[in-house]
């Protein structure tokens, strides 16, 4: 654990703790039916966003779990230490040839996440993924996995999204925790069409979406394109950038570009994910909702420097 992980403190919360120790005590005929839910958040001082460096001390103060508009009582946030994190690092197949000139920095940054760090590396190539390696904590090994890309236009997913639904699946294997998915995608769409209505609300990025938010996986992506993003209009690829943004917004990643053009590196976007990783936690909280469906949530702290990234919301079923 970092030290800057170390110094972030959170007040008040014995407090919420205590009140739903005493409403589980309550006698059954007065208790109220209740849920646990557990999703990610990370945690961050608006300066920290703005200069991208982390602060030595961060001063949280009271966290709240706001679900449709009602707050709820939270039982615990899980730190690094805690709660290790499992990650897939997940490449579409058909990205622009120039991605292959990224591949020594996403191994040093696969080699550099926290020791106890569970990795899988895997491809999109058509409707199926390759999975390259399966969850290790061999991270040289993980590293190692990693090929070029063929950039071809015959190997290209009609949605990748699809691909990222089984890698999704997958992490059912894996002990509950922190959850995180890089997508190195142009986010693409094609199974529909072209128009923005099927771009951006395609029926695979919903059901990834719902997936992601199912087992609490954070989708962090990077935009690259294909030859398809490159060769149409801007405004194809600018679509395709917001399912990526989409996607990361609703699941409690991040989503990273540089313009509708390939990035020059993915360096700069690598040190706001490893702050990222560094200030994720698994935050637990007791819901009295209990109609299946959509719920929306928001994680607010009583600190208004502090900013808490978090899914937009789940499904319950």
């Amino acid at each position: 654990m970092t030290p800057a992980q170390r110094r972030i403190l959170f007040a008040a919360m014995l407090g919420s703790l205590l009140l739903s120790l005493s409403a589980l005590a309550q006698p059954p005929t007065n208790r109220k039916p209740v849920r646990i839910v557990t999703i990610p958040i990370s945690i961050f001082t608006k300066q920290e966003l703005k200069e991208k460096q982390a602060e030595e001390f961060v001063q949280a103060d009271r966290l709240m779990a706001i679900e449709d508009g009602d707050e709820q009582a939270i039982l615990s946030i899980k730190s690094v230490t805690d709660s290790p994190l499992s990650i897939a690092i997940l490449i579409q197949e058909d990205l622009s040839s120039g991605f292959n000139l990224q591949l020594q920095d996403i191994k040093r940054f696969i080699e550099d996440l926290p020791a106890g760090t569970r990795v899988m590396v895997a491809y999109i190539r058509g409707g199926t993924p390759e999975i390259r390696q399966k969850f290790t904590e061999d991270r040289e090994r993980a590293a190692k996995s990693l090929r070029i890309v063929t950039g071809s236009a015959s190997s290209a997913p009609r949605s990748p999204y699809d691909g990222l639904s089984d890698i999704l699946s997958r992490f059912d294997a894996t002990p509950n925790g922190r959850r995180a998915v890089l997508l190195f995608s142009d986010g693409l769409d094609t199974s529909a069409g072209l128009n923005a209505a099927s771009i951006l609300q395609s029926t695979d990025l919903d059901q990834a979406i719902l997936k992601s938010q199912k087992r609490s996986v954070a989708v962090y992506s990077f935009y690259y394109p294909t030859q398809i993003t490159e060769q149409t209009n801007g405004t194809v690829a600018s679509l395709a950038q917001g399912a990526l943004d989409r996607l990361s917004n609703e699941t409690g990643g991040r989503a990273f570009a540089q313009g509708i053009s390939a990035p020059v590196s993915f360096v700069p976007s690598f040190r706001e994910m490893t702050l990222s990783i560094n200030r994720q936690f698994s935050l637990t909280y007791l819901s009295t909702h209990m109609k299946k469906g959509y719920h929306k949530v928001r994680v607010t702290s009583t600190n208004p420097e502090i900013k808490v990234v978090h899914p937009s919301g789940y499904y319950y079923r």
